[in-house]
């Protein structure tokens, strides 16, 4: 039995499609490509509810197509072509087989001169299929991994999320191997996403690449306020509170719609069960959150240089900035030469401590930017 949710606005992982809001096209849209046997590459930044938007789509799937799999596998912690084959296998083998045991004898008749173990979650108690990747055979490994999915000849959707990490492996030769795997899978079906465009769009949009135009191109945007707000406020009418429209549009518009931050709040004024909520408590609420994550901003000041943490203060303060090696800018702030900004920009954006927006340049945890803008 599921435990029970005792609060709605969740801010980790994926329930059901009781605490999930709207995304009714996206979804739809997402689906209807797989179905029609087209991979999708899925790009947004952090904290926008990509990764729910995927678990959504992939409970619904589990939904309508009984027999299909769903598998979803985060590749953030990967770096190289070894990481990949070890975490690509432990989520792929045995999930194509109803029986574990039956599985485990398939995989050691095909992964030859591997060895394959069998063991239990120690949460779930289900039997789990590993395999131990040893250095040198990473490429004959993965494989066989993709020959096992081959041969299961069952309808399989599988989310590949952080993709871009792919491009940063040392190994050379890493996209055309996977390519070359993937496009003879007719019955297997992919979501590539991530969170950093410009890798994802290199990676799928250059004639350069292997996976050039390979996939459906697709952009995450933000929750519709109204929608947001209905879903929001019909939970804390079930509570016997009363969630005010412009209280809420505020909420949204302070973070700009990104889910999590948003989700992050409410969570926080679901739990004040006997205050009226307005402003001022949502007020609170953030300032809660600033509070507890104090010393994690403050270890973030001491790993970066001076400089770099200036321009960071200074990015926070302004709340955005266009132009951010204008004379105006830098001189208000007390910044060096425009090349010292520039290189400190270009650490901050890789990095992903800075974001690069339409409207702007911003510190990409919106959290540490309010916490730094209410400290300096």
């Amino acid at each position: 039995m599921k435990p029970q949710i005792d609060n709605p606005f969740l801010i980790a992982g994926y329930d059901s499609p009781t605490y999930f809001c709207d995304r009714t096209v996206e979804t739809e849209d997402i689906l209807c490509t797989l179905r029609n046997g087209r991979n999708i590459t899925l790009t947004s930044p952090r904290r926008l509810g990509k990764t729910g938007l995927i678990k959504h789509a992939f409970y619904l799937l589990r939904q309508q197509e009984p027999g299909a799999t769903v598998i979803y596998l985060d590749l953030y912690p990967t770096s190289c072509l070894a990481d990949f084959t070890q975490a690509f296998a432990s989520a792929i083998l045995g999930q194509l087989d109803s029986n574990p045991v039956k599985a485990l004898k398939k995989i050691a008749t095909l992964f030859k001169g591997l060895r394959p173990n069998l063991t239990l979650d120690p949460i779930s108690g289900q039997a789990k299929i590993g395999l131990d990747v040893a250095a040198g055979s990473e490429g004959a490994t993965l494989e066989q991994v993709f020959e096992y999915l081959k041969q299961s000849g069952k309808a399989c959707y599988i989310a590949l999320d952080e993709f871009q990490q792919v491009a940063n492996y040392p190994e050379t030769n890493v996209e055309a191997l996977l390519r070359s795997y993937i496009q003879d899978l007719h019955h297997v079906h992919f979501i590539f996403s991530g969170s950093q465009a410009h890798l994802l769009g290199e990676m799928f949009l250059s004639p350069k690449r292997p996976f050039y135009q390979s996939t459906a191109e697709k952009k995450l945007g933000v929750i519709d306020d109204r929608a947001y707000f209905a879903f929001a406020a019909a939970f804390f009418h079930k509570q016997g509170r009363t969630l005010p429209e412009d209280v809420f549009l505020a909420l949204y518009q302070l973070y700009d719609g990104y889910t999590w931050y948003i989700q992050m709040v409410l969570n926080r004024l679901y739990a004040k069960t006997s205050r009226e909520i307005n402003d001022c408590l949502i007020q609170e609420c953030i300032s809660d959150i600033l509070q507890e994550n104090e010393f994690y901003y403050q270890h973030l000041l001491r790993v970066y240089p001076k400089g770099q943490i200036k321009l960071i203060k200074a990015i926070a303060k302004e709340k955005r900035v266009r132009e951010i090696t204008s004379g105006a800018f830098i001189t208000k702030y007390g910044l060096t030469a425009t090349s010292s900004v520039k290189s400190a920009l270009v650490r901050m954006l890789d990095e992903e401590i800075i974001y690069h927006a339409d409207e702007g340049y911003l510190v990409y945890d919106r959290f540490f930017g309010q916490w730094l803008d209410a400290k300096f």
